[in-house]
């Protein structure tokens, strides 16, 4: 049986901590992956890398991030849309049939 590695790492004030060089490692881990949590009855917390789902889109997240923190820095900004302007939009989809459903391919150009 191979011998078990052991680190320590240190929470600061916020309980925030470095992951170990040892630990990214050993499971692969760069920067902005995820990481999961197992804690089992006797109060051992097993930490492992946390699968990617499928309908994760990371260049949507970051999109969606950039909005959130826009909006939060700069609310001055935030306008409604003009009833026009939504009309215009429609009009442009009304013919349209769209599932929503349907997963998009390369193919689809």
């Amino acid at each position: 049986m191979p011998a078990t590695l052991e680190v320590e790492s240190t929470l600061t004030d916020r309980y925030q901590t470095t992951v170990p060089e040892m630990v990214r490692r050993s499971l692969r881990l760069g920067k902005r992956d995820r990481v999961h949590y197992s804690i089992r009855p006797n109060g051992e917390v097993v930490l492992s890398r946390a699968e990617v789902s499928e309908t994760h889109d990371p260049v949507l997240g970051q999109f969606l991030g950039f909005l959130s923190r826009d909006m939060a820095e700069h609310p001055d900004r935030l306008q409604a849309l003009d009833a026009t302007f939504v009309q215009h939009l429609q009009s442009l989809t009304n013919d349209l049939e769209v599932d929503l459903n349907t997963p998009l391919s390369a193919d689809d150009e």
